[in-house]
């Protein structure tokens, strides 16, 4: 059967000539109503086989959705098709797509052009003070919707990203790490935020707040704490299992710290299956958060990623004496290589180990 449940009814899914096909049964996802959901789909195959092929091209040619509606049926291309085995890069996906759907909103998505990009890439800039990093991956994002489902599905011609310069990576990577009054400032905006949230959705938890503590507390990288299921957390050891990393050395269990370990009890409490479980897309965990945490810095007056949260875990971490493979291995690295990018020593840090530079020289010249 191409059925599945989906949003708490039965959906179907299934490919017709070339063609994917997909709709709701009408039927709520129980398992009585299994074989009903199932008639409706084998019904909907015939419909289709009654169809003559030429017809089918036809419509096919002359669908027209606009950027909202072709970007939905897209990311559900991603999480249940294309990416199903990488949930973290459909995830991406989708948190880039929650600012591109509101620039590009009803439009056509054929009619998106490189002057309409450049547009957006202002509107990121200047209205939500984001990064270049951010705009690189909303670009990126864009690009794969054309390539790999608007073109071959016959909505657009041409990818429209091409024509526009995307942020380098020399722009891109500008590793911040985060100060005290800084972090501060964050997490009392973050609170600030969150009360004013709860008072629309009564009993929302501090999804941002969480997140960027256990970023801070763990090192771990967004995506791996926001899919991480709650049968990942073994509070009696107070660790927490990474099960879906990019590489055997991302896949990894984390010894928490006393602030990490309060909110994992609190979060696993709750009895579902996911730490961080979406509250728009019922059985799917949460989504980036990027967005936020951009609406977030704005209020608390400070900029830099979502991503820094781990830098600054990374440089603290080595500030405290903890060894460089250490910390390599609580980050998820498989090389020493990498965690020079993501040490960043302060000021204080070197004008303290001056100090004991000297101090040690002192000695040495003493004996």
């Amino acid at each position: 059967m191409a059925i599945r449940r989906r949003r708490g009814q039965w959906h179907y899914r299934f490919s017709f000539r070339g063609r994917e096909y997909s709709g709701c049964t009408g039927y709520a996802d129980c398992e009585e109503n299994a074989m009903a959901a199932a008639v409706v789909e084998m019904a909907r195959r015939e419909e289709l086989r009654q169809v003559k092929p030429r017809a089918v091209v036809k419509r096919v040619v002359s669908v027209s959705l606009n950027f909202g509606e072709a970007a939905e049926a897209f990311l559900d291309w991603c999480e249940n098709v294309e990416y199903r085995e990488k949930a973290s890069t459909a995830a991406r996906l989708r948190g880039s797509f929650a600012a591109l759907r509101d620039f590009f909103g009803g439009q056509a998505v054929a009619s998106v052009d490189g002057p309409q990009i450049e547009g957006f890439k202002a509107w990121r800039f200047g209205e939500h003070m984001v990064q270049a990093v951010t705009v690189r991956h909303d670009l990126h994002a864009l690009s794969v919707f054309y390539r790999k489902w608007a073109i071959p599905r016959g909505l657009a011609k041409a990818n429209p990203v091409r024509t526009v310069t995307v942020p380098s990576d020399a722009e891109s990577i500008q590793e911040h790490v985060v100060t005290a009054a800084e972090e501060a400032a964050y997490f009392a905006a973050a609170a600030g935020l969150h009360a004013a949230h709860c008072k629309q959705v009564k009993g929302a938890p501090p999804n941002l707040a969480d997140l960027a503590r256990l970023m801070l507390e763990t090192g771990a990288r967004p995506d791996e704490l926001v899919s991480a299921r709650s049968a990942n957390w073994d509070a009696a050891a107070g660790t927490l299992r990474i099960a879906g990393g990019k590489s055997r050395a991302a896949r990894r269990v984390l010894y928490v710290t006393a602030p990490a370990r309060e909110i994992l009890v609190r979060r696993a409490a709750w009895g579902g299956e996911w730490l961080f479980p979406s509250d728009r897309r019922p059985g799917h965990h949460l989504g980036q958060l990027n967005t936020t945490h951009d609406r977030v810095c704005r209020e608390a007056g400070v900029s830099f990623r979502l991503y820094d949260w781990r830098h600054t875990f990374a440089t603290r971490a080595i500030e405290a004496g903890v060894p460089s493979a250490v910390v390599a291995a609580i980050l998820g690295h498989g090389s020493l290589r990498t965690i020079g990018r993501y040490v960043h020593p302060t000021e204080d840090a070197q004008r303290e180990a001056m100090v004991r530079y000297q101090t040690a020289a002192n000695v040495r010249r003493a004996g």
